[in-house]
């Protein structure tokens, strides 16, 4: 019994009991306050009837209860489910009943989209717990406070082991439904080794903010926790906007910071840049799409180390580094494999390929996810002959960087987010005016790529444009509907009958080929 994540706090609580944890606004948390308010709630989750391996979803703005909640779940062996806010109710509601969620904690602000997700039959949460005033209508929810005091001030004493679950983040699927990556404490605490380790690498003297969401595995691992693993500081901003950001990052000195490129652009073009003083940054870590050149140089350019990380859901966040050394002479490059990973470039048979030479990427480690909950065809084909597939498709250079080419899903990823076309062409090919779509992505300067919807129009019907956006708006989270539709008389397909993506993006964008960090 070794206790897994949850164990972080209690060592805390004892060794570095009056260090400032979290921050968020005016409010701060030690680690003996964290610690002993993360005990209390995992007490009172237990007494409402959670247990080992059951699931608690949240679906909240990042903060300090977010937390909270992550590492009560954690002490108690139970299973976290964070759920992306800017989801439907729908398909919050596909993740609370996929997972057989039995608790969810949700913000104030959310209350109107848990309350649509929770209607939703097949979703069987016994108890709600509201982070706030509003609660969700027509549910019995609790109040976080008085949830959190129910529960005993005693510590519990679970028999929690370093491989046992601790994470269920759920990732766009393919098909249309998304799939949940189970993660275990073992992948967390090596993922937090990683981010120790990377470039200049963590102390417990360092301070971050966090904008990106906890739902998100950037938000949560690339700095939150690895932070919280090593003793250091974390600023919970609600969201991102850049003087929000700026502000926080001046006002709490912060050391490093992680942004995806969408943000980095963001605040190196804040008119009013040279009056935040941020003396105390040590590096600057982007990741989650191509940084620009000119955001690199700006960046170092101000004395900063730069540095580039590529992950995904499935590898809990920091698998490969690009080290600031190489952040320009090998610009475009993802890195290489970090100090607990490994990668090659196979081709369809799985067999490697030479240097220099396009094939899928795929990686192993004791970072990598475990499977994808409840669908064990799908974890087979990811972990086939004991590496996973990445379904991205690279090449690695005589030094052992890796360069991301081109995506086997076609995966669109715009301000950080994951897109899958296939999702988004099953909705608009419902609308009455659509007789057939492809959803590519083109460049976009302030998020990254943009989603960009090619159709064709059924006979006799006139495609417009404003109304086949509302109407995907009305039916997806906004960030996964097109920005622009196009119209062609036919779609360029190969004889077999599959669209020609590239040339699409082509037509488009200029080049065949798509990029994906």
């Amino acid at each position: 019994m070794d206790r897994g994540i949850g164990w972080w706090l209690t060592k805390h609580a004892v060794n570095s009991a009056s260090r400032t944890a979290l921050v968020q606004g005016e409010r701060r948390r030690t680690y003996a306050e964290l610690n002993a308010r993360a005990d209390q709630l995992s007490a009172a989750l237990y007494a409402a009837g959670v247990r080992h391996g059951d699931r608690v979803a949240s679906l909240a703005l990042n903060g300090i209860e977010h937390v909270e909640t992550l590492f009560a779940v954690a002490k108690l062996g139970a299973i976290f489910v964070p759920n992306n806010y800017r989801l439907s109710g729908e398909e919050v509601a596909y993740n609370l009943s996929d997972s057989g969620a039995v608790v969810l904690v949700v913000s104030s602000e959310l209350a109107s989209l848990a309350a649509a997700a929770l209607a939703v039959p097949g979703v069987h949460v016994r108890h709600v717990v509201s982070i706030g005033g509003t609660v969700p209508e027509g549910t019995d929810a609790i109040e976080y406070e008085a949830f959190l005091a129910s529960g005993s001030t005693a510590a519990r004493d679970d028999d929690v082991s370093i491989d046992d679950l601790a994470l269920i983040m759920y990732t766009s699927g393919t098909t249309g439904r998304p799939k949940g990556a189970v993660i275990t404490h073992a992948t967390i605490q090596t993922n937090a080794v990683h981010a120790v380790t990377m470039g200049p690498g963590l102390s417990r003297d360092d301070v971050t903010t966090t904008p990106a969401p906890l739902f998100h595995i950037g938000g949560l691992m690339v700095h939150t926790l690895p932070l919280l693993y090593v003793g250091g500081r974390v600023v919970l901003l609600e969201g991102f906007d850049a003087t929000g950001t700026l502000t926080a990052m001046a006002q709490e000195r912060a050391t490093v910071q992680f942004l995806v490129p969408a943000m980095w652009h963001a605040i190196t073009r804040h008119p009013d840049f040279a009056s935040f003083d941020l003396s105390a940054l040590r590096f600057c870590l982007s990741g989650g799409a191509p940084c620009p050149i000119t955001v690199i140089e700006f960046l170092q350019g101000h004395g900063w180390q730069f540095l580039e990380g590529f992950g995904m859901t499935e590898t809990c966040a920091n698998t490969m580094a690009l080290s600031p050394e190489d952040a320009v002479r090998k610009q475009g490059s993802v890195g290489r494999p970090m100090m607990h990973a490994e990668a090659k470039i196979v081709d369809d048979d799985d067999r490697e390929v030479r240097v220099g030479t396009v094939g899928e990427l795929v990686m192993r480690g004791p970072s990598m996810f475990r499977g994808y909950w409840g669908l064990p065809v799908a974890t087979a084909e990811a972990w086939r002959g004991g590496w996973f597939h990445s379904g991205d498709l690279g090449k690695v250079d005589d030094e052992g960087f890796y360069t991301l080419v081109d995506r086997k899903k076609d995966m669109v990823i715009t301000g950080g987010e994951n897109v899958y076309p296939i999702e988004v062409e099953q909705v608009l090919f419902r609308h009455p005016s659509v007789a057939d779509v492809a959803v590519i992505g083109v460049p976009d300067e302030r998020w990254g790529e943009a989603v960009v919807a090619v159709v064709v129009a059924a006979p006799g019907a006139e495609v417009d444009q404003a109304e086949l956006v509302a109407y995907a708006r009305e039916r997806l989270a906004h960030f996964k509907c097109p920005r622009r539709v196009e119209v062609l008389a036919e779609l360029p397909r190969t004889a077999t009958g599959k669209v020609l993506k590239r040339e699409l993006r082509k037509t488009y964008t200029g080049q065949e080929q798509s990029v994906t960090r």
